[in-house]
């Protein structure tokens, strides 16, 4: 019996649990006939079964010109009549408000009956819009998606103009970044250009425009007003905004983060730091350790417990800016860690020093968290998916930092994964020596950096991580070779203007500084190019690049040292035989930095140096042993397939790679 069969049996019995998964699987299998997918799915609807997949068939339907009357009927009855007065009742209160608002030019609103769009409810988040004059619909719809999906301040020489804007998160999002005419000293409204009347007055049945009119600091123009952009409001109403002095930026107007993750150490992290840097637009701190961060943030939370005790906060002797930071710090109700970050940043002079003062925008937060490194570790569920977690990861997800923010956008830096191992590599055996020459007190051993590279997938997304709701991967290599196309359509992205500041590279207004000693300065692309051969051997890099094959293909790096041929057990166990750069470093460090720092005993006397010797290379053994059962055993479990999911099981993807005009590369794309 097939799926469908067994369905029907299920139904005949009186197993409508049972059927409702039949016949959602005799669909998904497809294959079907149209009366047996309107069979299923009239099934699946009156059985309360997942209501999503028989809304989602009577839309295939409908759309391929199958019982059309039938499904819109279905669709009307079930979705969207139950919600028709929320729908209604909503249209009429936005309707009423912009009655009443000084900007809006035009008042002939259609009635709720005639409008040209209704939103069939899809689920809690969006909408199906259905045009019934052609008899269509249009796609999923989320008013509320956050995601800022175009460059909105492009330009900021001129008031923001914004066409079609349907968006409940852009504009609120516009309404919370612009900064009113009255605080920068000339006329700064948002310009709403809206193409079509009738458009507009539908989506007022999914858009909340009430408070948005608060402030006045939108502008609507419908149609052909737009001519009148920008509006003389000295002229036309009165205001002359050029009496009004600039506002210094409040700490709340703050509510955009621009954060960039750490897919591993070495992926050109600093690099995007110093093009950032210097943004007449951003608060840009450069990399920082989480727990420096959090020590941060305690400054400011010590000295706010001596106010809550009583005491006066004393700003004598500070600069007027950090002093008026302190104040209003002090005055702030229910202080969020997010406050305390933004305050300790416009404190500081370095920080805010490139800001515009007279921006028509609030500045966002540049942040970069930085950890030694992102860990990853490995699991297969109760499906035998492969699940990743990441203490590190965990620990920025849940920061109340974060979660503060209301408006976040994410870009990965991503290197030549071989060639960020091998600079890694480096930088470890570098610090190994730095404590052996006693220029560092930290003991530093190797890690196992093969499978911290190896699981680091931090360029997939978990679909319901907000963090990475807006985000793009961007190649290192991109970025080097060609920083004018690069760094213009990340500026878009971003939802910033490109500036001068981004053409080169500083620290705190310093040109071309050395983030770390030995690296590459400003746009030079020796680190493109360079290989690390002496930190990495072909056999390594054929196992990174074959078990890192999914991300090699999506963003474009050609394999070097893997040859493309089918790989099973024996094959990883050749490779790991082959380890021999790895292994070496990891057991010198461990035996000069670690092993050696103790003394051996036995029954509580120290033996002899001969058996003290025996004892650290047995104990140097049995650690390489255990390093070279859990390569084996990841590389067992990553053999099964590069399928990930998350903690609830729902499949990861592919971060989107950040897409560069062709016009403006100035050197081959790297491969």
């Amino acid at each position: 019996m097939n799926a469908l069969e067994i369905a029907r049996r299920m139904a005949e019995l009186g197993n409508m649990k049972d059927a409702c998964r039949g016949y959602t699987l005799a669909l998904e299998q497809g294959g079907l006939a149209p009366e047996e997918e309107m069979e299923a799915a009239v099934f699946i609807l009156q059985a309360e079964g997942n209501y999503k997949v028989a809304y989602t068939c009577f839309r295939s339907l409908y759309d391929r010109g199958l019982f059309r009357e039938d499904c819109l009927e279905i669709m009307t009855q079930a979705f969207y009549a139950p919600n028709v007065k929320l729908m209604k009742s909503r249209y009429e209160k936005n309707c009423r408000a912009l009655e009443k608002y000084p900007y809006l030019f035009r008042k002939d609103f259609l009635n709720f009956e005639f409008l040209p769009v209704r939103f069939y409810p899809f689920d809690d988040s969006g909408y199906l819009p259905f045009h019934p004059a052609q008899e269509r619909f249009d796609g999923y719809v989320d008013v509320n998606r956050p995601v800022v999906s175009r460059n909105f301040f492009y330009n900021l020489d001129n008031p923001i103009l914004a066409q079609d804007v349907y968006s409940q998160y852009e504009l609120e999002y516009l309404n919370d970044n612009v900064r009113p005419s009255e605080w920068v000293g000339r006329e700064n409204h948002i310009y709403l250009h809206y193409t079509d009347w009738g458009e507009f007055c539908a989506h007022l049945q999914v858009l909340n425009v009430r408070e948005l009119l608060k402030d006045k600091k939108i502008v609507f123009l419908i149609g052909d007003e737009i001519v009148q952009y920008p509006i003389d409001f000295k002229e036309r109403f009165g205001i002359d905004y050029s009496q009004y002095p600039v506002k210094p930026v409040g700490i709340r107007e703050v509510q955009r983060l621009i954060w960039h993750t750490q897919l591993a150490s070495h992926n050109g992290g600093d690099f995007f730091n110093e093009i950032f840097d210097g943004h007449p637009n951003l608060i840009a701190m450069p990399s920082i350790m989480l727990e420096k961060l959090k020590e941060e943030i305690d400054k400011p939370r010590q000295m706010l417990a001596l106010v809550d005790e009583g005491r006066e906060a004393d700003t004598s002797g500070l600069p007027e800016a950090s002093a008026r930071v302190i104040q209003e710090l002090v005055a702030l109700r229910d202080r969020t860690n997010k406050d305390l970050l933004v305050a300790v940043c416009m404190y500081d002079e370095k920080y805010t020093k490139p800001l515009d003062p007279a921006a028509r925008i609030a500045p966002a937060l540049f942040l970069q968290p930085h950890f030694g490194n992102m860990k990853y570790q490995i699991h297969l569920d109760s499906a035998g998916h492969a699940v990743l977690h990441s203490k590190e990861y965990e620990e920025i997800q849940t920061s109340p930092i974060f979660q503060n923010f209301k408006y976040i956008k994410t870009f990965t830096p991503m290197r030549r994964i071989t060639s960020a191992y091998g600079a890694s590599m480096r930088f470890m055996h570098n610090r190994v020596l730095e404590y052996q020459r006693g220029e560092s007190e930290k003991v530093a051993a190797m890690d196992d950096n093969m499978l911290t590279r190896v699981l680091n997938r931090s360029y997939m997304i978990d679909p319901q991580d907000r963090l990475y709701a807006d985000s793009v991967l961007v190649r290192f290599e991109d970025a080097k070779l060609n920083p004018k196309a690069v760094f213009t359509v990340l500026a878009a992205f971003l939802d910033l203007p490109y500036t001068q500041s981004m053409t080169y590279c500083t620290l705190f207004g310093e040109r071309d500084p050395e983030s770390l000693k030995g690296n590459d300065l400003g746009f030079s692309t020796g680190a493109v190019y360079r290989t690390y051969d002496e930190y990495a051997n072909d056999a390594e890099r054929a196992f990174i690049e074959y078990f890192m094959r999914d991300a090699y293909r999506e963003y474009g790096y050609d394999f070097q040292y893997y040859d493309g041929q089918p790989v099973d057990e024996a094959q990883v166990d050749r490779w790991i035989d082959g380890f021999t750069t790895i292994e070496h470093y990891i057991r010198s460090a461990w035996r000069e930095n670690v092993l050696s720092q103790g003394i051996v005993t036995k029954d509580g006397q120290e033996v002899s140096e001969t058996e003290a010797e025996y004892a650290r290379n047995e104990a140097m053994d049995r650690n390489m042993q255990s390093i070279r059962e859990n390569w084996h055993s990841v590389a067992k479990t990553l053999l099964r397939g590069l399928r990930f999911v998350n903690q609830n099981g729902q499949p990861l993807r592919m971060m989107a790679k950040l897409k560069l005009d062709p016009a403006l590369l100035e050197q081959p794309l790297y491969h």
